[in-house]
């Protein structure tokens, strides 16, 4: 098993060390169990031991051991959580936001045709937002009929998009 980021640290909210959260996992309520330890990207900031986590207004707040207070959870802004993976390693077809943000993206014949700015997680399926060299904006749907390869090392992403899909502007 490898580890995977679950959750990047925000911004610091109240005074008794807690902190807002990015979720990269599907399951919240198991990972995030006070007691639960996680390595960290930049590693010197951790290990950290998680001593509560909840939700309030619909943004989830953890806090840790190692951050009792506000001024040492705002010290922990932009560190990655990372955990063992739940899911078996030959699950290539999974990318976190992370990974695909800023790649360029070419089509078939390798063209180009512009760079990843976001990814939108919906119920339906997934969008990639592709900001066009020649301008504008387009959102294909990150499915693998039309997005045949993602070259994460390679920094790129292979585009098969129908006729007119890159012309529909937002």
């Amino acid at each position: 098993m490898t580890d995977v980021v679950v959750a990047r640290i925000g911004k610091a909210h109240g005074l008794k060390g807690e902190v807002t959260v990015q979720l990269h996992t599907d399951a919240p309520q198991e990972r995030f169990v006070p007691g639960a330890a996680f390595a960290t990207e930049p590693p010197e900031r951790g290990p950290l031991t998680l001593r509560s986590a909840r939700l309030h207004n619909g943004i989830q707040l953890l806090a840790f051991e190692e951050a009792p207070d506000r001024t040492a959870a705002e010290q922990l802004r932009g560190t990655r959580l990372l955990a063992a993976s739940t899911e078996p390693d030959d699950d290539e077809d999974g990318w976190y936001a992370d990974d695909l943000v800023g790649l360029s993206v070419v089509d078939t014949r390798g063209a180009e045709i512009g760079r990843v700015v976001a990814l939108h997680t919906r119920p339906a399926q997934d969008l990639l937002e592709v900001e066009k060299a020649d301008g504008g904006t387009a959102y294909v749907p990150f499915v693998a009929e039309m997005v045949p390869e993602v070259d994460v090392e390679g920094g790129r992403v292979v585009l098969d998009p129908p006729p007119g899909l890159l012309d529909l502007e937002s």
